[in-house]
């Protein structure tokens, strides 16, 4: 509305000037209303506290894990590491097993060689001979002191005695009084032992170990070879032993 002034009124004293209509109130501007301070120092307090517990969050957890990895890593090497040391150590038990074995070998040789060594083995007679008749004989001696290992193979039947030195003796007076053929006084004037009628003998002699007075006395009633292979193992008794007792 737009305001228009009044006209003026004519008085005694002249023209009046008719008041002017009131002005409306200007309106006030009021100050802004201040927040306190303590607010906005608390809420950027809060901010960066929230931001540093964010960030110390994170910084722990990143060294968790670097930790775990780290752990991790760790464990894997040492996995690794007992892995190698069990294959290390079955090496070395497999070296141990092959030692054990050959040091069992080298022992066993050791005492097959101390007991040669204490009690030698010899061949003392592997020529093949022939008999040619009832009349005719082989004689070897039996070394004292020696186990005599008897082994005699023959292309017919012979007869074989071992016999004292005096039985010897008595089967030579037998042949010379002439008692009987040299195939029969051999082996019945006396003897240690006797193997009558066969192609081979196998056997072990001991009465010599402490005497030496034994023979060995082969016959046979027609021609055969006889292939022999006599050996003895040194044994000496600890006592006197057969006829020398």
């Amino acid at each position: 509305m737009i305001d228009r002034p009044a006209p003026a009124v004519e008085s005694a004293a002249g023209l009046q000037v008719a008041p002017l209509p009131a002005a409306a109130p200007t309106p006030k501007n009021e100050p802004p209303i201040a927040r306190p301070a303590g607010v906005l120092i608390g809420r950027g307090w809060w901010t960066t506290a929230l931001a540093a517990a964010v960030l110390v969050a994170a910084g722990g957890l990143w060294l968790v894990y670097n930790d775990d990895l780290a752990y991790q890593s760790a464990l894997r090497a040492r996995t690794i590491d007992n892995e190698s040391l069990q294959g290390q150590n079955m090496i070395l038990q497999g070296q141990l097993t092959a030692d054990q074995s050959t040091l069992s070998a080298a022992q066993a040789a050791l005492a097959a060689a101390h007991a040669e060594l204490a009690h030698p083995h010899l061949g003392i007679w592997t020529v093949a001979q022939s008999i040619q008749g009832p009349t005719y004989y082989l004689a070897a001696g039996v070394p004292d002191a020696f186990t005599y290992h008897v082994r005699l193979r023959s292309t017919g039947a012979m007869n074989v005695s071992i016999v004292s030195f005096d039985q010897f003796s008595a089967a030579v007076k037998c042949i010379e009084n002439g008692a009987g053929t040299t195939n029969w006084c051999m082996h019945h004037s006396g003897a240690a032992t006797s193997w009558l009628g066969v192609k081979s003998v196998n056997s072990d002699f001991h009465l010599a170990e402490g005497c030496a007075a034994y023979l060995m006395v082969i016959t046979a009633p027609s021609r055969v070879t006889v292939t022999p292979n006599v050996s003895v193992t040194y044994n000496p008794a600890s006592h006197v032993t057969g006829t020398c007792a």
